[in-house]
């Protein structure tokens, strides 16, 4: 049976009864009821980003089970670890004699954007020729591929899989990056999973040489659990610096109830998950044709996730989504075209009842109302620039010809409408109202 050495000492120190002359202030004191395995880096209990004892074991046997070349844990979500990857990015384009360039999809999260501006990467936006939503890129390999040539930048990132559930060709895409000298890196926060599914599916195995998983997303993780992995082809120089790179942004106290959790999810997932995973996966597959029967359009090829839209019924995504509220079913996220649900074995029961419920709806006249398009960016400055600017927050109607300061979004899905930096449009501004986005910060001036 696989270790949970940050488990163990927890437990025992729990046990111990010790007098607690050092944080947290609570002493473990039941409060919520979970404080007594509430610590610090007390002797013993190792520290997360210089680890050498329980922390070092538990990431080895995350390490082991994920296959990765290397595996690290962070109690920051995959927030952390894309501020991470690209300052490994920053050094490798570095050490190479280049200025940081990353092309990247334009569905990435919020977090990517300011991480280039303090990082002063700059990024060449890859856009879709389908543009139904500001959350799904799809590329084209070949426009990929052309960017790769001309631009020859230090990486190619990615989202996948993205909100909607839409999963990139990782392999084609690898092959790509590493045939132009770059690096794959992969926001697989959706994806922790991937790895255990009958075809092992995940964005390491598939040649991507960067890729943090948000482990709270898809496993039996506490929010805020997420893992950064390098693959084991990867240049040595990012395994080198992987934990410096997390250091340099993270918190220097790390939850070490997060890391429980993840330390426990190690044996959760040697014991027996790929089979729990198999048994599931048949299940919403029957959900999602019985619902594309009923008239639902069903989006996406990730196993675990459900995203309908369901304007040919008549309904809008967030009018659906209130619905199932009523029938207390809160879902992950809704707008006015998709309604998106995640499940893993621990829901499971809860198919059969939801598919039910949306198979009772009363079904209306189709919504033919679709999202505003968004005109082609006009960069008025840079990412760096924009984001370090003195800011104004005004109203949304009224920001046409203004210069995007901060990223206007909410969270899910957390990915702009338009990138800091550049000159918002009046098809933005439609776009804005439809997303109900009241208010935007502009470069003051």
């Amino acid at each position: 049976m696989i270790s949970t050495p940050i488990c163990d000492f927890a437990r025992a120190y729990e046990d111990s009864r010790a007098i607690r002359l050092h944080m947290p202030g609570h002493k473990g004191s039941a409060f919520l009821g979970i404080e007594g395995r509430d610590l610090t880096e007390i002797d013993g209990a190792d520290v997360l980003y210089d680890a050498h004892g329980i922390i070092r074991e538990s990431q080895e046997n995350a390490h082991h089970l994920f296959g990765t070349g290397l595996t690290l844990y962070s109690a920051e979500g995959s927030s952390l670890c894309i501020r991470a990857m690209l300052y490994m990015i920053v050094l490798h384009a570095k050490a190479a004699g280049k200025r940081p360039v990353i092309a990247a999809a334009r569905n990435a999260h919020k977090v990517f954007m300011t991480a280039a501006a303090l990082l002063d990467i700059d990024i060449c936006w890859l856009f879709s020729k389908e543009r139904s939503s500001v959350v799904s890129c799809p590329l084209d390999p070949l426009d990929v591929e052309r960017t790769l040539k001309e631009k020859r930048p230090a990486a190619l990132y990615v989202t996948s899989p993205d909100y909607l559930g839409h999963v990139a060709d990782i392999p084609a895409l690898a092959k790509l990056c590493h045939q132009y000298g770059a690096l794959l890196a992969v926001d697989n926060a959706h994806g922790a999973y991937l790895r255990f599914l009958p075809e092992n599916r995940h964005p390491i195995h598939l040649g991507a040489d960067l890729c943090c998983d948000s482990a709270h997303k898809t496993l039996p993780v506490l929010t805020g659990g997420a893992y950064l992995h390098i693959s084991r082809s990867a240049p040595e120089l990012l395994r080198s610096h992987t934990q410096n790179a997390l250091a340099l942004f993270a918190s220097t106290s790390p939850s070490y109830l997060i890391l429980q959790s993840l330390d426990a999810a190690n044996r959760y997932l040697a014991d027996g998950y790929a089979e729990k995973l198999a048994g599931l996966i048949p299940l919403l597959n029957e959900a999602k044709k019985q619902l594309a029967a009923y008239g639902y359009a069903v989006l996406g090829d990730e196993p675990l996730k459900l995203t309908l839209a369901p304007k040919g019924i008549g309904w809008r995504g967030d009018e659906l989504a209130a619905y199932l509220l009523e029938k207390n079913m809160v879902v992950e996220f809704a707008d006015p075209d998709f309604m998106v649900m995640m499940f893993t074995p621990e829901n499971a029961r809860a198919i059969g009842k939801l598919t039910q419920i949306l198979c009772s709806v009363q079904k209306r006249c189709p919504v033919s109302e679709t999202p505003p398009a968004i005109e082609a960016p006009v960069v008025r400055i840079s990412l760096r620039e924009a984001v370090l600017s003195m800011q104004e927050v005004i109203r949304a109607e009224a920001a046409e010809g203004r210069v995007l300061a901060a990223a206007s979004v909410n969270c899910p899905p957390a990915v702009p409408i338009v990138v800091c930096g550049e000159e918002i449009s009046q098809s933005a501004v439609h776009c804005f109202r439809y997303y109900g986005i009241e208010q935007v910060s502009v470069v003051k001036g």
